[in-house]
């Protein structure tokens, strides 16, 4: 496959017929319907096709824009992504324009878009983007911590076990990072984050961005977590402080059995569990284990007393 420039964001001149078209990725307001880039009025308005995540919101779009598609309107979800993925690549290399729109903020970053634009550029069709508001840089920047670095995790898994894992995997991650995650299942997973990444670890849950009741609430997981208990409402993106940079040795005991043990009850085997908290820690694997099996007699003993 030879690579090919992608166009610029006017709309191109025809390649002839036959000729490859043109992928637009639009970002489109996360709350606040005044923050759509300007070009993408003019993107509705001209695309030969616009692929929407939800019809009926976009529909609501234009008339708030005051614009109306003059191309054919599809839905493209996830339920859909798939199937509809070919339908749209072959009218890209019929020549035809098309724009894809997700419900909020940018396509394919935890939406629809990926599998078409991998399945574009695959073809040599050339992609490009019309910027626009996003929720993952907008708590970051709104969160109060390092922005320097960081990382984003998307959406969390549904299922406890699942999560405890996910989350095991980043306890170590010095970049901060940034989730997602419906109202309905924060509370467990700020109380997941405690437990795993410790309670006393900076974050910030960013709520309703934009929109009317926008709220930032900043503190330690621990204290996310006595909060979010209450019940929380609304379109939620947590940011999470990455973990203190620590050199070898300045661990104690308790701090190692504690992550190996997160991660044993995540399912990783003892012996995997000590390999990967004596590698985030810089220490010997043997110093992570005497510590373990210290705990373990310390409680035996305790137990038999």
């Amino acid at each position: 496959m030879t690579s090919s420039p992608d166009s610029r964001p006017g709309r191109p001149a025809r390649t002839g017929p036959g000729g490859p078209g043109l992928l637009v990725l639009a970002g489109t307001p996360i709350g606040d319907v005044r923050d759509a880039p300007p070009r993408l009025a003019a993107e509705l308005e001209s695309a030969d096709v616009v692929a929407a995540e939800d019809t009926r919101r976009l529909r609501r779009l234009t008339q708030a824009l005051g614009v109306q598609p003059a191309g054919r309107v599809v839905s493209y979800f996830e339920g859909n992504e798939s199937a509809r993925t070919p339908e749209l690549v072959e009218a890209l290399t019929g020549g035809a324009r098309v724009l894809l729109v997700t419900d909020a903020g940018m396509p394919s970053v935890s939406d629809p878009g990926y599998r078409l634009v991998a399945a574009a550029v695959e073809r040599d069709v050339p992609v490009t983007a019309v910027p626009g508001p996003s929720a993952v840089l907008t708590a970051l920047a709104l969160s109060g911590l390092p922005v320097d670095r960081f990382c984003f995790e998307g959406f969390p898994p549904r299922k406890p076990g699942e999560r405890r894992s996910r989350l095991a995997e980043s306890a170590g991650e010095r970049r901060t990072l940034v989730y997602f995650e419906a109202p309905h299942r924060l509370a467990a997973t700020l109380e997941a984050m405690a437990e795993v990444f410790g309670p006393d670890r900076p974050a910030a849950v960013c709520r309703e961005l934009t929109k009317t009741y926008e709220e930032v609430r900043r503190g330690t997981l621990g204290e996310l977590a006595g909060w979010a208990a209450e019940g929380v409402r609304g379109e939620i993106t947590v940011v999470v402080s990455g973990a203190p940079e620590r050199g070898p040795g300045e661990l104690d005991a308790a701090e190692l059995v504690r992550r190996v043990r997160v991660r044993e009850e995540a399912g990783e085997r003892r012996k995997e569990a000590i390999a990967a908290v004596a590698a985030e820690a810089g220490l010997p694997k043997r110093e992570v284990f005497d510590a373990v099996v210290a705990a373990k007699n310390a409680a035996g003993a305790g137990a038999a007393g």
